[in-house]
């Protein structure tokens, strides 16, 4: 059984920065791709970034370019998001998610595993 456990959520003033961890218990995690995405109250679940299994190929949203940073330690089973200066707006739930394949991919059916998700409020 896969399980995936997202941590790192909180309340964070405007120009405040978060990082969220998400670490992965239960199958080979170095073999997978790791997405991240996120959703807002009364909206779609929306891509945020992925991950490829060897950590060398990272995709983003072109909103959050320049922003977010997705990165992966292999050794701890562990995927992060570093997410810089947060606007109001990037309030939501953060989901991390495990695709069963070495490469990411936008699409949220793309993906097998999620996390329960972690709380991101922004105050303007």
């Amino acid at each position: 059984q896969v399980q995936l456990v997202e941590s790192g959520g909180g309340l964070v003033q405007a120009g405040g920065s978060l990082r969220l961890s998400c670490t992965t218990s239960g199958r080979a995690y170095t073999d997978y791709a790791m997405g991240w995405f996120r959703q807002a109250p009364g909206k779609e679940r929306d891509f945020v970034a992925t991950i490829s299994a060897s950590g060398l190929t990272t995709t983003y949203a072109d909103s959050l370019k320049g922003r977010f940073t997705v990165s992966r330690d292999n050794a701890k089973n562990t995927v992060y998001l570093q997410m810089n200066s947060l606007k109001p707006e990037d309030t939501a739930v953060y989901y991390c998610a495990l695709r069963l394949r070495a490469l990411g991919s936008a699409a949220v059916a793309e993906y097998s595993y999620w996390g329960q998700g972690t709380q991101v409020t922004v105050s303007s």
